[in-house]
């Protein structure tokens, strides 16, 4: 008897342009809740993953998700990658809330540390970035990804970000 390990998945996502011509004289804050309520569509990179927006404010951000197979790797665990991308778009998004209309930013460095697997067992996940410190030209956040269900801490990281004029 064969064993049929065949899997599918099929995403759909808005076009990405739509969501920055739209920002023009919006403050970050402004721009990250128009995206986090569904008023402007949804980066491509959450359907890609498999996250979702949670809440922001100024300078917090949360995103949650369930780890689906698709984004384990050989050892049979979620691929560090996934929880390093949902603990990024925390960071930056918190960062974002912090920026004026004619500002923004990039990522000049992120280091995260996995501190426990995550499985499927695991179940849904929340993320959250939390803005440090915000100077005039660079901003630094933490963030923690943990599983909602025990509350452990699975990952944790830092973000160096640099802002700038548009």
């Amino acid at each position: 008897m064969m064993r049929v390990t065949a899997r599918t998945r099929s995403i759909t996502w808005e076009d990405p342009t739509i969501a920055l011509e739209s920002s023009a004289g919006m403050s970050g804050l402004e721009f990250i809740q128009a995206i986090f309520s569904g008023k402007l569509p949804a980066p491509p990179i959450t359907a890609t993953m498999g996250f979702s927006a949670g809440t922001a404010e100024e300078g917090r951000a949360t995103f949650f998700a369930e780890a689906g197979e698709h984004v384990y790797n050989p050892i049979g665990v979620v691929h560090g990658g996934f929880a390093m991308t949902i603990l990024d778009s925390a960071m930056g998004c918190a960062v974002h809330t912090t920026l004026a209309a004619d500002e923004a930013y990039t990522t000049l460095e992120t280091k995260v540390n996995f501190v426990r697997p995550i499985t499927l067992e695991t179940g849904r996940l929340r993320c959250e970035g939390v803005v440090l410190h915000r100077g005039g030209k660079v901003a630094t956040a933490e963030g923690r990804l943990v599983a909602e269900r025990t509350g452990k801490l699975l990952a944790h990281g830092t973000s160096t970000c640099l802002v700038f004029k548009r």
